[in-house]
């Protein structure tokens, strides 16, 4: 709903001269959360990935992991990712890979109707429709078994050959290497374990094949790895799978952290590394600089996947104007919404507005500096936030937009709200929010909220629930102030006894210290 606090980041992405310790493509997608088995569409348009423990996976923060993805954006990044909502459940979920082009995508592990975790164990199948991917289709492999909780493989684009890691009959060690061979009509073989020469009695995950299914690439904490788990290559000398070169480190990704996950598309190579990353895996790019493959990447393109378009027409100022472009969509169904976009200068000076066509819009800056960008729209809570540009060497950013829908049930984040430490007095920058939701009553004088304080789990207990409701009635009585009824608003303090982020994490901990409301009327 509210406001945050954006800076314009000044990028310099010149495709053919990358290192891996250059890339920033990723900062948007890169989070406190772990991400994970990074898939390229074969368009080379989306990204897919696994996400664990996010506050909007299936199974919420306890979620091992969901499939997200996210756009190339006309400029080389890549866009905010969503939640593949129709390709995850409660359990781990992830790419296996694309078979025929960019509509079959192939699935590790079971799906049921009711969303509910499957005891059976496999891979599945989901077909790109009208309405977006098909219902996970569940493919039995005989003897498919695994007991770690990590996954990892690939599938061949003609679905001939699967590679999975597995702790399962016959393991090595942890999790070893497998393949499956596809004999058709819908039959797998089961599992054969690839041999001593690339399975130790260490972990081996993450396998990927090349194009021709001759060089396997993987990742491994045996091997003589420089201490983490890193990625190394083996080619096939003969078709019985279990003959291999000695495997060899890819020096030019391996760090003292720990590199998993990666595919190669032409001579680009997608992974993860926990290197810097606060002990969580971050996506990573590396091109080959002595591959004469062109890139995947298309730098120059629209990006329209389906359920979101992204300013189809965009305008083309000159090069002293920024344009800002994105989309306005339904928070709790990605629907498009149409949507009106206000621009103004912090000291509320209107500069211009214009509306978003089918949920897409392009509008121009002239100039550097701090804005605020109002977004509103029938039936939604409108949505305020700060926009920092403090460079025109960029001159097109992408700001999406997720409205809250007006009804029962609709619990927004007051982000913005905030106070003296260990107090129930505001920060100065909490007033332009309190203002936001005092408008949005006014504006639907039949809406009754409630408000819930949280704050993290360090400290005594009882003291943390009182300072928790303090907060709430803070809250409360600004509001009344600005002539909403008392009688509309009710409240509740829950301490530390509902966090959405993990409390041993400085980073995420602070996720836990919030004010929110929710629709209990409308």
């Amino acid at each position: 709903m509210f406001k945050s606090s954006l800076t314009v980041l000044v990028l310099s992405l010149v495709f053919g001269s990358l290192s891996a310790q250059s890339i920033d493509t990723f900062h948007k997608i890169n989070s406190i959360y772990d991400e994970q088995n990074p898939v390229l569409s074969p368009d080379g348009r989306t990204l897919y990935f696994t996400r664990s423990r996010h506050p909007e996976n299936v199974g919420g923060v306890i979620d091992l992991g969901d499939i997200w993805y996210s756009n190339l954006m006309p400029n080389g990044m890549w866009s905010e990712p969503i939640n593949a909502k129709k390709l995850n459940n409660k359990g781990w979920n992830g790419v296996l890979g694309f078979v025929g082009g960019s509509d079959v995508i192939y699935l590790f592990n079971h799906y049921s109707d009711d969303n509910s975790l499957i005891k059976t164990q496999g891979i599945a199948r989901s077909t790109k429709t009208t309405s977006g991917w098909s219902f996970p289709e569940n493919i039995n492999v005989p003897y498919y078994k695994n007991t770690s909780e990590y996954h990892g493989g690939a599938i061949t684009e003609d679905a001939a050959v699967m590679v999975v890691s597995l702790e399962s009959y016959g393991s090595a060690g942890g999790e070893d290497l497998y393949v499956c061979i596809n004999k058709g009509n819908g039959q797998w073989s089961e599992p054969k374990n690839l041999g001593q020469t690339i399975n130790t009695k260490f972990q081996e995950f993450s396998p990927f094949l090349s194009d021709d299914n001759k060089t396997l690439y993987f990742s491994s904490n045996g091997h003589n790895s420089t201490g983490g788990t890193d990625i190394y290559y083996s080619e096939r000398l003969d078709d019985s799978w279990i003959n291999w070169s000695a495997p060899t480190p890819f020096t030019e990704l391996n760090t003292e952290g720990k590199e998993l996950g990666l595919h190669l598309y032409n001579n680009t190579y997608f992974y993860t590394s926990t290197l810097n990353s606060d002990g969580f895996g971050d996506l990573r790019i590396y091109i080959d600089p002595e591959s004469d493959e062109p890139t995947p990447l298309d730098t120059t393109v629209v990006v329209e996947p389906t359920g979101v378009t992204i300013a189809e027409n965009l305008p083309v100022f000159d090069d002293k104007v920024i344009t800002l472009y994105g989309n306005t969509t339904n928070k709790k169904d990605r629907s498009m919404v149409e949507a009106k976009i206000s621009l103004k200068t912090t000291d509320d000076t209107m500069i211009n507005s214009i509306k978003s066509e089918k949920g897409s819009y392009a509008l121009k800056i002239d100039a550097i500096g701090d804005y605020l960008i109002r977004v509103e729209a029938p039936g939604y809570i409108s949505h305020q936030e700060v926009l920092e540009l403090k460079s025109n060497e960029i001159n097109a950013f992408e700001m999406n937009f997720a409205l809250d829908p007006i009804e029962v049930g609709t619990t927004v984040n007051l982000k913005d709200v905030l106070f003296q430490q260990s107090k129930a007095e505001f920060l100065e920058s909490s007033y332009p929010e309190l203002n936001l939701v005092a408008e949005f009553m006014k504006e639907n004088p039949k809406v009754k909220i409630r408000l819930e304080g949280h704050t993290d789990n360090r400290g005594i207990a009882k003291y943390n629930v009182q300072l928790s409701k303090d907060r709430v009635e803070a809250v409360k009585k600004y509001l009344v102030r600005k002539g909403i009824s008392a009688k509309r608003i009710s409240g509740k303090g829950y301490g530390g006894s509902r966090p959405i982020a993990d409390n041993e994490d400085p980073a995420k901990r602070i996720l836990n210290r919030r004010v929110e409301f929710t629709i209990v009327k409308n």
